[in-house]
Protein backbone atom coordinates (compact mmCIF):
# COMPACT_ATOMS: atom_id res chain seq x y z
CA UNK A 1 0.00 0.00 0.00
CA UNK A 2 1.40 3.45 -0.99
CA UNK A 3 2.08 5.96 1.47
CA UNK A 4 -0.69 8.35 -0.31
CA UNK A 5 -3.47 5.31 0.15
CA UNK A 6 -2.55 5.08 3.63
CA UNK A 7 -2.96 8.70 4.58
CA UNK A 8 -6.26 8.95 2.41
CA UNK A 9 -7.58 6.06 4.82
CA UNK A 10 -6.19 7.48 8.24
CA UNK A 11 -8.07 10.52 7.37
CA UNK A 12 -11.49 8.56 6.27
CA UNK A 13 -11.08 6.94 9.79
CA UNK A 14 -10.18 10.16 11.45
CA UNK A 15 -13.62 11.88 10.22
CA UNK A 16 -15.61 8.65 10.97
CA UNK A 17 -14.13 8.99 14.53
CA UNK A 18 -15.28 12.64 14.55
CA UNK A 19 -18.84 11.59 13.16
CA UNK A 20 -19.61 9.59 15.93
CA UNK A 21 -17.79 11.73 18.67
CA UNK A 22 -20.28 14.27 17.37
CA UNK A 23 -23.30 11.69 17.45
CA UNK A 24 -22.03 11.24 21.08
CA UNK A 25 -22.01 14.64 22.00
CA UNK A 26 -25.55 15.69 20.52
CA UNK A 27 -27.13 11.77 22.44
CA UNK A 28 -25.62 13.33 25.71
CA UNK A 29 -27.03 16.73 25.14
CA UNK A 30 -30.69 15.52 23.97
CA UNK A 31 -30.70 13.44 27.23
CA UNK A 32 -29.81 16.33 29.42
CA UNK A 33 -32.24 18.75 27.58
CA UNK A 34 -35.27 16.26 28.01
CA UNK A 35 -33.76 15.70 31.48
CA UNK A 36 -34.11 19.57 31.82
CA UNK A 37 -37.12 20.36 30.62
CA UNK A 38 -39.01 17.57 32.34
CA UNK A 39 -37.51 19.16 35.86
CA UNK A 40 -38.69 22.55 34.42
CA UNK A 41 -42.02 20.75 33.65
CA UNK A 42 -42.69 19.18 36.50
CA UNK A 43 -41.09 22.81 38.51
CA UNK A 44 -43.75 25.02 36.73
CA UNK A 45 -46.57 22.61 37.32
CA UNK A 46 -45.65 21.70 41.23
CA UNK A 47 -44.41 24.61 42.09
CA UNK A 48 -48.03 26.67 40.44
CA UNK A 49 -50.40 24.59 42.98
CA UNK A 50 -49.46 26.88 45.82
CA UNK A 51 -49.88 30.15 44.17
CA UNK A 52 -53.32 31.31 44.55
CA UNK A 53 -55.10 32.55 41.84
CA UNK A 54 -58.35 34.98 41.54
CA UNK A 55 -61.63 34.47 42.37
CA UNK A 56 -64.25 34.85 39.80
CA UNK A 57 -67.77 35.10 39.98
CA UNK A 58 -69.80 34.37 36.47
CA UNK A 59 -73.00 34.94 35.79
CA UNK A 60 -74.57 32.64 32.67
CA UNK A 61 -77.49 33.18 30.41
CA UNK A 62 -79.56 31.57 32.14
CA UNK A 63 -79.72 33.57 35.71
CA UNK A 64 -77.40 30.84 37.45
CA UNK A 65 -74.22 32.25 39.28
CA UNK A 66 -70.85 30.24 39.80
CA UNK A 67 -68.08 31.22 41.97
CA UNK A 68 -64.61 29.53 41.37
CA UNK A 69 -61.11 29.73 39.80
CA UNK A 70 -60.64 29.58 36.68
CA UNK A 71 -58.10 26.45 36.03
CA UNK A 72 -57.34 26.18 32.09
CA UNK A 73 -59.73 27.16 28.76
CA UNK A 74 -59.30 25.01 25.66
CA UNK A 75 -61.41 24.36 22.18
CA UNK A 76 -64.64 22.43 23.18
CA UNK A 77 -63.59 18.70 21.96
CA UNK A 78 -66.74 18.00 20.06
CA UNK A 79 -67.70 17.08 16.28
CA UNK A 80 -70.71 19.08 16.34
CA UNK A 81 -70.44 21.74 13.73
CA UNK A 82 -72.44 24.41 15.77
CA UNK A 83 -69.85 24.17 18.58
CA UNK A 84 -67.01 24.48 16.23
CA UNK A 85 -64.41 26.62 17.28
CA UNK A 86 -66.03 27.63 20.24
CA UNK A 87 -63.59 27.75 23.75
CA UNK A 88 -64.53 26.28 27.17
CA UNK A 89 -62.76 26.76 30.66
CA UNK A 90 -62.95 24.68 33.44
CA UNK A 91 -64.19 26.47 36.56
CA UNK A 92 -63.07 25.01 40.55
CA UNK A 93 -66.55 25.72 41.75
CA UNK A 94 -65.82 23.84 45.58
CA UNK A 95 -68.43 24.06 47.94
CA UNK A 96 -68.37 19.53 47.51
CA UNK A 97 -70.74 19.58 50.16
CA UNK A 98 -73.19 21.39 48.53
CA UNK A 99 -72.56 20.70 45.01
CA UNK A 100 -71.24 17.07 44.96
CA UNK A 101 -68.10 18.10 42.74
CA UNK A 102 -64.86 20.52 42.16
CA UNK A 103 -65.16 21.34 38.94
CA UNK A 104 -67.43 22.45 36.31
CA UNK A 105 -67.30 23.19 32.32
CA UNK A 106 -68.67 26.15 30.93
CA UNK A 107 -68.91 27.03 27.15
CA UNK A 108 -68.11 30.15 25.84
CA UNK A 109 -71.81 30.80 24.87
CA UNK A 110 -72.90 30.14 28.27
CA UNK A 111 -71.39 33.08 29.69
CA UNK A 112 -73.15 36.39 29.94
CA UNK A 113 -70.71 38.42 32.41
CA UNK A 114 -67.58 37.59 34.08
CA UNK A 115 -66.23 39.76 37.42
CA UNK A 116 -63.48 39.45 40.36
CA UNK A 117 -65.50 40.90 43.30
CA UNK A 118 -63.36 41.34 46.39
CA UNK A 119 -65.68 40.21 49.14
CA UNK A 120 -65.26 37.12 47.70
CA UNK A 121 -63.59 34.58 50.37
CA UNK A 122 -61.75 31.23 49.83
CA UNK A 123 -62.36 29.10 52.93
CA UNK A 124 -59.75 25.89 52.90
CA UNK A 125 -61.43 23.24 55.57
CA UNK A 126 -60.61 19.91 57.16
CA UNK A 127 -63.30 18.40 55.03
CA UNK A 128 -64.95 18.50 51.84
CA UNK A 129 -62.26 20.97 50.02
CA UNK A 130 -62.60 24.78 49.79
CA UNK A 131 -65.75 26.50 50.10
CA UNK A 132 -66.58 29.68 48.20
CA UNK A 133 -68.93 32.96 48.49
CA UNK A 134 -69.88 35.58 51.16
CA UNK A 135 -69.21 35.94 54.57
CA UNK A 136 -73.21 36.56 56.11
CA UNK A 137 -72.67 36.01 60.03
CA UNK A 138 -70.77 35.02 62.55
CA UNK A 139 -72.28 33.33 65.55
CA UNK A 140 -70.78 32.02 69.00
CA UNK A 141 -73.01 29.80 71.20
CA UNK A 142 -76.17 30.17 68.94
CA UNK A 143 -75.47 34.14 69.24
CA UNK A 144 -74.85 36.37 66.70
CA UNK A 145 -71.70 38.30 66.94
CA UNK A 146 -71.09 40.14 63.70
CA UNK A 147 -73.43 40.52 60.54
CA UNK A 148 -72.05 41.92 57.08
CA UNK A 149 -68.92 40.51 54.97
CA UNK A 150 -66.78 43.65 56.67
CA UNK A 151 -67.74 43.04 60.37
CA UNK A 152 -67.66 39.09 60.29
CA UNK A 153 -64.09 39.54 58.70
CA UNK A 154 -62.92 41.92 61.23
CA UNK A 155 -64.24 39.88 64.26
CA UNK A 156 -63.10 36.47 62.16
CA UNK A 157 -59.43 36.47 62.94
CA UNK A 158 -59.58 36.29 66.85
CA UNK A 159 -62.32 33.66 67.45
CA UNK A 160 -60.37 31.73 64.59
CA UNK A 161 -57.53 32.08 66.22
CA UNK A 162 -58.85 30.52 69.65
CA UNK A 163 -60.43 27.69 68.02
CA UNK A 164 -57.45 26.84 66.19
CA UNK A 165 -55.83 26.62 69.38
CA UNK A 166 -58.38 24.98 71.00
CA UNK A 167 -58.12 22.15 68.05
CA UNK A 168 -54.29 22.28 68.98
CA UNK A 169 -54.93 21.18 72.57
CA UNK A 170 -57.31 18.59 71.40
CA UNK A 171 -55.18 16.81 68.85
CA UNK A 172 -52.48 17.45 72.23
CA UNK A 173 -55.07 15.63 74.13
CA UNK A 174 -55.26 12.77 71.85
CA UNK A 175 -52.02 11.93 70.87
CA UNK A 176 -50.20 13.10 74.60
CA UNK A 177 -52.48 11.79 77.58
CA UNK A 178 -55.12 9.73 76.42
CA UNK A 179 -52.03 8.22 74.43
CA UNK A 180 -50.12 7.03 77.14
CA UNK A 181 -53.01 5.99 79.18
CA UNK A 182 -53.88 3.96 75.69
CA UNK A 183 -50.47 2.29 75.46
CA UNK A 184 -50.09 1.52 79.16
CA UNK A 185 -53.65 -0.13 79.16
CA UNK A 186 -52.23 -2.11 75.60
CA UNK A 187 -48.82 -2.72 77.66
CA UNK A 188 -51.43 -4.06 80.61
CA UNK A 189 -53.22 -6.46 78.40
CA UNK A 190 -50.06 -8.62 76.89
CA UNK A 191 -48.92 -8.39 80.34
CA UNK A 192 -51.53 -10.23 81.36
CA UNK A 193 -52.16 -12.46 78.53
CA UNK A 194 -48.56 -13.26 79.32
CA UNK A 195 -49.18 -14.22 82.80
CA UNK A 196 -52.17 -16.55 82.05
CA UNK A 197 -49.97 -18.36 79.28
CA UNK A 198 -47.33 -18.68 81.93
CA UNK A 199 -49.74 -20.80 84.35
CA UNK A 200 -51.95 -20.97 87.28
CA UNK A 201 -49.63 -20.09 90.35
CA UNK A 202 -49.59 -17.86 93.44
CA UNK A 203 -47.22 -15.46 91.62
CA UNK A 204 -49.40 -15.16 88.75
CA UNK A 205 -52.71 -14.84 90.69
CA UNK A 206 -50.69 -12.22 92.68
CA UNK A 207 -49.40 -10.43 89.35
CA UNK A 208 -53.00 -10.84 87.99
CA UNK A 209 -54.53 -8.69 90.71
CA UNK A 210 -52.24 -5.89 90.97
CA UNK A 211 -52.60 -5.67 87.07
CA UNK A 212 -56.63 -5.83 87.80
CA UNK A 213 -56.10 -2.46 90.51
CA UNK A 214 -53.59 -1.16 87.89
CA UNK A 215 -55.97 -1.63 85.01
CA UNK A 216 -59.02 0.41 87.18
CA UNK A 217 -56.84 3.24 87.69
CA UNK A 218 -56.35 3.28 84.24
CA UNK A 219 -59.96 3.27 82.97
CA UNK A 220 -61.05 5.76 85.68
CA UNK A 221 -58.17 8.06 83.95
CA UNK A 222 -59.11 7.49 80.71
CA UNK A 223 -62.99 7.71 81.20
CA UNK A 224 -62.13 11.78 82.63
CA UNK A 225 -59.57 12.00 79.85
CA UNK A 226 -62.60 10.94 77.17
CA UNK A 227 -64.94 13.51 79.09
CA UNK A 228 -62.74 16.42 79.18
CA UNK A 229 -61.94 15.54 75.05
CA UNK A 230 -66.02 15.87 74.67
CA UNK A 231 -66.33 19.10 76.49
CA UNK A 232 -63.50 20.43 73.94
CA UNK A 233 -64.79 19.21 70.76
CA UNK A 234 -68.66 20.46 71.90
CA UNK A 235 -66.45 23.99 72.54
CA UNK A 236 -65.19 23.83 69.08
CA UNK A 237 -68.40 23.48 67.32
CA UNK A 238 -69.59 26.94 69.12
CA UNK A 239 -68.36 29.23 67.03
CA UNK A 240 -70.15 28.81 63.32
CA UNK A 241 -69.82 31.09 59.84
CA UNK A 242 -72.68 31.18 58.06
CA UNK A 243 -71.55 31.71 54.27
CA UNK A 244 -73.91 32.26 51.62
CA UNK A 245 -72.42 30.77 47.61
CA UNK A 246 -73.18 32.50 44.62
CA UNK A 247 -76.81 30.84 44.21
CA UNK A 248 -77.68 32.53 47.06
CA UNK A 249 -77.59 29.07 49.43
CA UNK A 250 -76.72 29.62 52.94
CA UNK A 251 -74.11 27.22 54.81
CA UNK A 252 -73.15 26.66 58.10
CA UNK A 253 -69.06 25.70 58.65
CA UNK A 254 -67.61 25.63 61.91
CA UNK A 255 -64.99 28.04 62.46
CA UNK A 256 -62.80 25.56 64.55
CA UNK A 257 -63.13 23.03 60.82
CA UNK A 258 -61.40 26.26 58.87
CA UNK A 259 -57.86 26.05 57.90
CA UNK A 260 -57.45 29.40 56.18
CA UNK A 261 -59.45 32.38 55.10
CA UNK A 262 -58.95 34.69 52.37
CA UNK A 263 -59.79 37.33 50.08
CA UNK A 264 -57.41 36.45 47.11
CA UNK A 265 -59.22 39.65 44.82
CA UNK A 266 -58.20 41.85 47.70
CA UNK A 267 -54.77 40.46 48.38
CA UNK A 268 -51.40 42.80 47.48
CA UNK A 269 -48.21 41.32 46.14
CA UNK A 270 -46.65 40.66 49.68
CA UNK A 271 -49.99 39.07 50.96
CA UNK A 272 -49.80 37.10 48.56
CA UNK A 273 -45.79 36.13 48.73
CA UNK A 274 -46.79 35.36 52.27
CA UNK A 275 -49.81 33.17 51.59
CA UNK A 276 -47.79 31.45 48.83
CA UNK A 277 -44.44 30.26 51.07
CA UNK A 278 -47.31 29.22 53.68
CA UNK A 279 -48.44 26.74 51.66
CA UNK A 280 -45.19 25.40 51.29
CA UNK A 281 -44.25 24.96 54.12
CA UNK A 282 -47.39 23.37 55.42
CA UNK A 283 -47.55 20.65 52.24
CA UNK A 284 -43.50 19.96 53.56
CA UNK A 285 -44.19 19.85 57.42
CA UNK A 286 -48.45 19.33 57.57
CA UNK A 287 -49.86 15.91 57.92
CA UNK A 288 -52.13 14.49 54.99
CA UNK A 289 -56.09 15.06 55.12
CA UNK A 290 -59.26 14.70 52.73
CA UNK A 291 -57.51 11.08 51.50
CA UNK A 292 -54.53 12.34 50.88
CA UNK A 293 -55.71 15.34 48.83
CA UNK A 294 -55.43 17.98 50.84
CA UNK A 295 -52.58 18.90 53.78
CA UNK A 296 -49.22 18.12 53.66
CA UNK A 297 -46.89 14.86 53.05
CA UNK A 298 -44.61 14.73 55.80
CA UNK A 299 -45.20 11.28 57.04
CA UNK A 300 -44.66 10.03 53.34
CA UNK A 301 -41.23 12.17 53.22
CA UNK A 302 -39.95 10.70 56.63
CA UNK A 303 -40.80 7.11 55.68
CA UNK A 304 -39.28 7.75 52.35
CA UNK A 305 -35.93 9.06 53.98
CA UNK A 306 -36.36 6.71 56.75
CA UNK A 307 -36.16 3.75 54.43
CA UNK A 308 -33.51 4.62 52.12
CA UNK A 309 -31.53 5.03 54.69
CA UNK A 310 -32.39 1.79 56.35
CA UNK A 311 -31.52 0.20 53.14
CA UNK A 312 -28.48 1.92 52.51
CA UNK A 313 -27.06 0.39 56.30
CA UNK A 314 -28.20 -2.74 55.05
CA UNK A 315 -27.37 -3.11 51.33
CA UNK A 316 -23.75 -1.74 51.58
CA UNK A 317 -22.40 -4.30 54.68
CA UNK A 318 -23.38 -7.38 52.13
CA UNK A 319 -22.68 -5.66 48.72
CA UNK A 320 -18.76 -4.75 49.93
CA UNK A 321 -18.46 -8.10 51.65
CA UNK A 322 -19.16 -9.95 48.53
CA UNK A 323 -17.30 -7.94 46.28
CA UNK A 324 -14.28 -8.29 48.87
CA UNK A 325 -14.54 -12.39 48.55
CA UNK A 326 -15.06 -12.11 44.68
CA UNK A 327 -11.79 -9.50 43.98
CA UNK A 328 -9.89 -10.48 46.78
CA UNK A 329 -9.75 -13.67 48.17
CA UNK A 330 -12.11 -15.97 45.28
CA UNK A 331 -10.08 -17.83 42.61
CA UNK A 332 -11.13 -17.62 39.24
CA UNK A 333 -13.28 -20.15 37.92
CA UNK A 334 -16.62 -21.49 36.86
CA UNK A 335 -18.22 -20.77 40.04
CA UNK A 336 -16.97 -17.80 40.40
CA UNK A 337 -17.93 -16.69 37.08
CA UNK A 338 -21.08 -18.00 37.73
CA UNK A 339 -21.93 -16.24 40.95
CA UNK A 340 -20.94 -12.90 38.93
CA UNK A 341 -23.48 -13.49 35.65
CA UNK A 342 -25.80 -14.41 39.01
CA UNK A 343 -25.14 -10.72 39.87
CA UNK A 344 -25.41 -9.25 36.72
CA UNK A 345 -28.71 -11.46 36.16
CA UNK A 346 -29.98 -10.28 39.54
CA UNK A 347 -30.34 -6.44 38.03
CA UNK A 348 -32.58 -7.52 35.46
CA UNK A 349 -35.24 -9.00 38.09
CA UNK A 350 -38.43 -7.06 38.04
CA UNK A 351 -38.75 -5.69 41.53
CA UNK A 352 -42.32 -7.08 41.85
CA UNK A 353 -40.53 -10.67 42.40
CA UNK A 354 -38.44 -9.11 44.86
CA UNK A 355 -41.40 -7.82 46.34
CA UNK A 356 -43.12 -11.35 46.60
CA UNK A 357 -39.73 -12.85 48.12
CA UNK A 358 -40.30 -10.34 50.36
CA UNK A 359 -43.15 -11.19 51.72
CA UNK A 360 -42.69 -14.83 52.04
CA UNK A 361 -39.35 -14.51 53.10
CA UNK A 362 -39.30 -11.75 55.77
CA UNK A 363 -42.37 -11.23 56.61
CA UNK A 364 -43.73 -14.94 57.18
CA UNK A 365 -40.72 -16.43 57.61
CA UNK A 366 -38.88 -14.34 59.72
CA UNK A 367 -41.26 -12.35 61.16
CA UNK A 368 -43.95 -14.94 61.93
CA UNK A 369 -40.57 -17.11 64.17
CA UNK A 370 -40.17 -13.81 66.06
CA UNK A 371 -43.52 -13.27 66.94
CA UNK A 372 -44.10 -16.68 68.33
CA UNK A 373 -40.82 -16.80 69.65
CA UNK A 374 -40.87 -12.87 71.43
CA UNK A 375 -44.56 -11.56 70.85
CA UNK A 376 -46.72 -14.74 71.84
CA UNK A 377 -48.74 -13.06 74.17
CA UNK A 378 -49.84 -10.49 70.91
CA UNK A 379 -50.93 -13.33 68.85
CA UNK A 380 -53.02 -13.69 66.58
CA UNK A 381 -52.50 -10.13 65.46
CA UNK A 382 -48.84 -10.33 63.88
CA UNK A 383 -46.55 -7.66 65.27
CA UNK A 384 -43.54 -8.79 63.00
CA UNK A 385 -45.13 -10.87 60.87
CA UNK A 386 -46.88 -8.56 58.86
CA UNK A 387 -45.33 -5.91 56.43
CA UNK A 388 -43.08 -2.86 57.89
CA UNK A 389 -40.29 -0.51 57.20
CA UNK A 390 -38.14 -3.15 58.52
CA UNK A 391 -38.94 -5.58 55.76
CA UNK A 392 -39.23 -2.99 52.98
CA UNK A 393 -35.64 -2.00 53.48
CA UNK A 394 -34.57 -5.23 53.59
CA UNK A 395 -36.73 -5.96 50.45
CA UNK A 396 -34.77 -3.02 48.57
CA UNK A 397 -31.50 -3.98 49.35
CA UNK A 398 -31.97 -7.57 48.36
CA UNK A 399 -33.29 -5.35 45.16
CA UNK A 400 -30.27 -3.22 45.03
CA UNK A 401 -27.54 -5.40 46.39
CA UNK A 402 -26.31 -6.43 42.46
CA UNK A 403 -25.73 -2.63 42.14
CA UNK A 404 -23.40 -1.84 44.95
CA UNK A 405 -21.83 -5.20 44.24
CA UNK A 406 -20.37 -4.82 40.88
CA UNK A 407 -19.82 -0.65 42.06
CA UNK A 408 -17.68 -1.85 44.69
CA UNK A 409 -15.56 -4.39 42.47
CA UNK A 410 -14.61 -1.79 40.07
CA UNK A 411 -13.37 0.37 42.69
CA UNK A 412 -11.30 -2.62 44.19
CA UNK A 413 -10.11 -3.42 40.84
CA UNK A 414 -9.14 0.31 40.64
CA UNK A 415 -6.67 0.45 43.17
CA UNK A 416 -3.35 -0.16 42.24
CA UNK A 417 -1.35 -3.51 42.55
CA UNK A 418 1.81 -1.69 43.63
CA UNK A 419 -0.41 -0.63 46.74
CA UNK A 420 -1.01 -4.06 47.94
CA UNK A 421 2.27 -5.16 47.26
CA UNK A 422 4.19 -1.76 49.13
CA UNK A 423 1.36 -2.95 52.14
CA UNK A 424 2.50 -6.56 52.30
CA UNK A 425 6.12 -6.25 51.55
CA UNK A 426 6.28 -4.01 54.66
CA UNK A 427 4.54 -6.83 57.18
CA UNK A 428 0.92 -6.31 56.98
CA UNK A 429 -1.44 -8.96 57.03
CA UNK A 430 -4.02 -9.58 53.71
CA UNK A 431 -6.46 -8.57 56.66
CA UNK A 432 -4.72 -5.46 57.65
CA UNK A 433 -3.85 -4.79 53.70
CA UNK A 434 -7.51 -4.80 52.86
CA UNK A 435 -9.24 -3.58 55.88
CA UNK A 436 -6.69 -0.07 56.30
CA UNK A 437 -5.05 0.18 52.23
CA UNK A 438 -7.50 -1.02 50.10
CA UNK A 439 -10.79 -0.48 51.39
CA UNK A 440 -10.36 3.51 52.03
CA UNK A 441 -8.69 3.65 48.91
CA UNK A 442 -12.09 2.08 47.09
CA UNK A 443 -14.03 3.99 49.40
CA UNK A 444 -15.13 6.31 46.28
CA UNK A 445 -16.11 3.34 44.16
CA UNK A 446 -18.18 1.81 46.95
CA UNK A 447 -19.94 5.05 48.03
CA UNK A 448 -20.82 5.33 43.85
CA UNK A 449 -22.50 2.13 44.41
CA UNK A 450 -24.28 3.73 47.14
CA UNK A 451 -25.83 6.60 45.41
CA UNK A 452 -27.05 4.51 42.54
CA UNK A 453 -28.86 1.96 44.94
CA UNK A 454 -30.45 5.01 47.04
CA UNK A 455 -31.84 6.75 43.59
CA UNK A 456 -33.10 3.29 42.65
CA UNK A 457 -34.55 2.79 45.91
CA UNK A 458 -36.18 6.07 46.60
CA UNK A 459 -38.61 5.80 43.18
CA UNK A 460 -39.22 1.99 44.01
CA UNK A 461 -43.08 1.41 44.20
CA UNK A 462 -44.04 -1.75 43.08
CA UNK A 463 -41.97 -4.09 45.98
CA UNK A 464 -42.87 -1.79 48.88
CA UNK A 465 -47.31 -2.25 48.20
CA UNK A 466 -46.68 -5.58 49.37
CA UNK A 467 -44.06 -5.39 52.65
CA UNK A 468 -45.32 -2.98 54.41
CA UNK A 469 -46.07 0.67 52.58
CA UNK A 470 -49.99 1.97 53.44
CA UNK A 471 -51.91 4.60 51.20
CA UNK A 472 -51.93 6.53 55.02
CA UNK A 473 -49.57 5.60 57.87
CA UNK A 474 -51.81 6.32 61.64
CA UNK A 475 -48.13 7.17 63.26
CA UNK A 476 -44.63 7.37 62.03
CA UNK A 477 -41.92 4.82 63.12
CA UNK A 478 -40.36 6.91 65.50
CA UNK A 479 -42.20 8.17 68.76
CA UNK A 480 -41.47 9.08 72.06
CA UNK A 481 -42.25 5.28 73.49
CA UNK A 482 -40.27 2.61 74.05
CA UNK A 483 -37.73 1.61 72.07
CA UNK A 484 -38.39 4.84 70.20
CA UNK A 485 -37.93 3.31 66.91
CA UNK A 486 -40.53 1.05 65.59
CA UNK A 487 -39.17 -1.15 62.78
CA UNK A 488 -41.89 -3.48 62.65
CA UNK A 489 -44.76 -0.29 61.55
CA UNK A 490 -46.10 0.19 58.32
CA UNK A 491 -45.14 3.36 56.29
CA UNK A 492 -46.09 5.78 53.69
CA UNK A 493 -43.92 6.42 50.90
CA UNK A 494 -43.73 9.18 48.14
CA UNK A 495 -43.59 7.09 45.28
CA UNK A 496 -46.66 5.64 46.40
CA UNK A 497 -48.51 8.78 47.08
CA UNK A 498 -48.11 9.92 43.42
CA UNK A 499 -49.86 6.67 42.31
CA UNK A 500 -52.30 7.32 44.82
CA UNK A 501 -53.37 10.77 44.52
CA UNK A 502 -52.78 10.83 40.70
CA UNK A 503 -55.18 7.20 39.76
CA UNK A 504 -56.72 5.89 42.90
CA UNK A 505 -58.48 9.53 44.65
CA UNK A 506 -62.13 9.82 44.40
CA UNK A 507 -61.34 13.28 42.87
CA UNK A 508 -59.16 13.39 40.02
CA UNK A 509 -59.46 16.34 38.68
CA UNK A 510 -58.40 18.03 42.21
CA UNK A 511 -56.04 16.66 42.96
CA UNK A 512 -53.63 16.57 39.78
CA UNK A 513 -51.94 19.26 40.39
CA UNK A 514 -50.86 17.69 43.95
CA UNK A 515 -49.24 15.03 41.74
CA UNK A 516 -46.77 17.18 39.92
CA UNK A 517 -45.67 19.22 43.51
CA UNK A 518 -45.04 15.45 45.11
CA UNK A 519 -43.04 14.50 42.25
CA UNK A 520 -41.30 17.85 42.81
CA UNK A 521 -40.47 17.38 46.22
CA UNK A 522 -39.53 13.18 45.57
CA UNK A 523 -36.81 14.28 42.57
CA UNK A 524 -35.48 17.31 45.79
CA UNK A 525 -35.54 14.45 47.99
CA UNK A 526 -33.54 11.98 45.91
CA UNK A 527 -31.54 14.95 45.13
CA UNK A 528 -30.92 15.94 48.58
CA UNK A 529 -29.46 12.69 49.85
CA UNK A 530 -27.54 12.02 46.65
CA UNK A 531 -25.95 15.15 47.03
CA UNK A 532 -24.93 14.30 50.70
CA UNK A 533 -23.73 11.22 49.30
CA UNK A 534 -21.74 12.96 46.24
CA UNK A 535 -20.08 15.47 49.07
CA UNK A 536 -18.96 12.85 51.19
CA UNK A 537 -17.36 10.27 47.84
CA UNK A 538 -15.21 13.62 46.67
CA UNK A 539 -14.15 13.95 50.19
CA UNK A 540 -12.67 10.91 50.53
CA UNK A 541 -11.82 10.83 46.75
CA UNK A 542 -9.43 13.98 47.41
CA UNK A 543 -7.86 12.36 50.48
CA UNK A 544 -6.36 9.45 48.38
CA UNK A 545 -5.59 11.51 45.31
CA UNK A 546 -2.88 9.11 44.77
CA UNK A 547 -4.72 6.31 44.03
CA UNK A 548 -6.12 5.70 40.55
CA UNK A 549 -9.73 5.29 41.92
Amino acid sequence: MTMLGMTSRRRSTERLGQVFTWMCAGALALNLLLAVGLLILIGMHGLAYFWQASVTEIELKDGTRLIGEVHGIEAVPTADAAWEGEQRMRLKIGNRDLYGLDFRWLRESEIETVTTPDEVVLLERLEWGNFYGRMVELRQAGSPVAAGSEAVLAALPDLHQRQMALRESIESLEHGEMGEVNYELEKLRLEERAVRMRGDDARASADLARMERTQAQLDERYRELAAELTAMRDRLHDVVLVMRDAGGQTKEIAVGEIVRVVQPNSMGTLASVRLYLGRIVEFVSGAPRESNTEGGIFPAIFGTVMMVFLMSFAVVPFGVLAALYLREYAKDGPMVRAVRIAVNNLAGVPSIVFGVFGLGFFVYLIGGTIDQLFYAEALPTPTFGTGGILWASLTLALLTVPVVIVAAEEGLAAVPRVVREGSLALGATKFETIWRVVLPAASPGILTGMILAMARAAGEVAPLMIVGMVKLAPSLPVDGYFPYVHLERKFMHLGFHIYDVGFQSPNVEASQPLVFATALLLVGVVIGMNFVAIVVRNRVRRSYATSAV
